[in-house]
């Protein structure tokens, strides 16, 4: 069993310094160059979806209920529709198809929010002190969008079953300033923790200050399940608010980003009839409709919610082997040690690494000087100031299984290199 290096004398520190050094510069010597710093599909996983290219082709009929070359049909098709409102479980009159990025919708709902209100509330610029509340770690992304509207973001610290929601009541419930809360419910980014059954009705449950609070529950990883069989399961948050007569405070986010291609995929958001005929009434002034032959390759190629869920046990199939083998490396590597922690999810996208306070950044950057590119450390805290510097998001997605062997061996080098300095240099 390793010897945790808290308990080592300094002798022997400097002695397995040494020992790490040179492993780390073997390392630097092949001249690595590797990006693990986002999420990102392999090509293996967007092959997946190449015979969606051959559903739609010049001899197709374009018709569903409209035809699909033309203008028109603002909330998408019928078809889209049905295909998005089985995944998340709501009915189709809840359903807006968009574009192609369901970060382009949030982006936009802000936006509006900022400018015109919510559903007859005043304009968010006309308040300088309106907040959202953060998960954290949580979502870069989300948190650049309220930042770039100049929102103030709260930290909102996670825990194993999700936000604190002692600290989530305390302030929706008492400051109408707070006017959001970013989540990503299911295999959240980047810890993989699946909100609990008391955290979703405790959510459904808030009785806001502010009556133009929302739930921006970013749904992105429903369907990315490592293990089909073994899947965790979120509670309906719709389900839940209607009990509680709040369906009005959620907006559902989704797409196809990480089902079918990236860069082409549908995005979709999902709410209540009062809050998509609000998001209409602007939404018609924005666009005369979505790329709709796009939502019909979509829906010819996966049919239904069944045919996304036997399409994503083939990501699985290719996914499960990176991710295990990132956890049995820091198992082995760092196990024992006492110097990190990292998660171990059932599905989504990312693990979450944690080092010892005042780490991250230093192993971020000697992980870049030897040829691995990570996240940026702070990347999933709001203005990108992790308190502790400890939490490193790994994305085991996009490399071979080779190349990844080699990025997280060097990782696990890295993080040893960074502690043994800071620990020597505190004896």
């Amino acid at each position: 069993m390793s010897m945790e290096y808290c308990s080592m004398g300094k002798n022997e520190l400097e002695e397995e310094l040494k020992f790490v050094e040179d492993k780390y510069n073997e390392f630097k010597a092949h001249g690595l160059k590797l990006d693990m710093s986002r999420g990102k599909p392999s090509p293996e996983q967007l092959d997946l979806s190449l015979p969606m290219m051959d559903v739609v082709n010049s001899k197709s009929d374009f018709t569903s209920s409209v035809d699909c070359r033309n203008y028109g049909v603002v909330d998408g098709i019928p078809e889209a529709k049905e295909l998005v409102a089985g995944i998340l479980g709501v009915s189709t009159d809840e359903v807006i198809i968009f574009g192609n990025s369901s970060l382009n919708i949030m982006f936009d709902v802000v936006t509006k929010a900022v400018i015109k209100g919510i559903m007859g509330s005043e304009p968010w610029v006309k308040n300088e002190n309106v907040k959202f509340l953060c998960p954290v770690p949580g979502y870069d992304r989300h948190f650049s969008v309220t930042e770039y509207h100049g929102i103030k973001l709260v930290n909102v610290p996670m825990t194993a079953d999700g936000p604190d929601m002692d600290v989530v009541e305390e302030y929706v419930n008492n400051d109408s300033d707070v006017k959001g809360i970013w989540c990503v419910p299911k295999y959240s980014n980047p810890d993989g923790i699946t909100y609990s059954d008391e955290v979703v009705k405790r959510m459904a449950a808030l009785k806001p200050a502010a009556k133009d609070f929302r739930i921006y529950w970013d749904n992105a990883y429903c369907v990315h399940d490592l293990f089909p069989d073994d899947k965790d399961k979120l509670l309906d948050i719709f389900a839940e608010c209607k009990k509680n007569g709040s369906e009005d405070m959620v907006y559902m986010f989704c797409s196809t980003s990480k089902v079918s291609f990236a860069g082409a995929g549908i995005a979709a958001l999902a709410a209540s009839k009062a809050n998509v005929n609000d998001i209409l009434s602007q939404l018609k002034w924005q666009t005369i409709g979505p790329d709709k032959i796009n939502q019909l390759r979509h829906v010819r190629f996966f049919k239904d919610y069944n045919g996304i869920l036997e399409h994503m046990k083939k990501h699985a199939e290719l996914l499960r082997p990176k991710f295990k083998l990132v956890h049995d490396i820091f198992e082995r590597e760092l196990g024992g040690l006492g110097i990190g922690n990292w998660t171990n999810p059932k599905g989504g996208y990312f693990i979450s690494f944690n080092s010892l306070e005042g780490c991250a950044k230093d192993i971020v950057e000697t992980a870049m000087e030897a040829g691995v590119v990570l996240t940026g450390a702070g990347a999933t805290f709001p203005y990108g100031k992790d308190p502790e510097d400890s939490n490193i998001r790994i994305a085991p997605s996009y490399p071979s299984l080779d190349e990844l062997e080699k990025a997280t061996e060097l990782f696990t080098i890295c993080v040893k290199l960074v502690t043994l300095r800071k620990l020597i240099a505190e004896k």
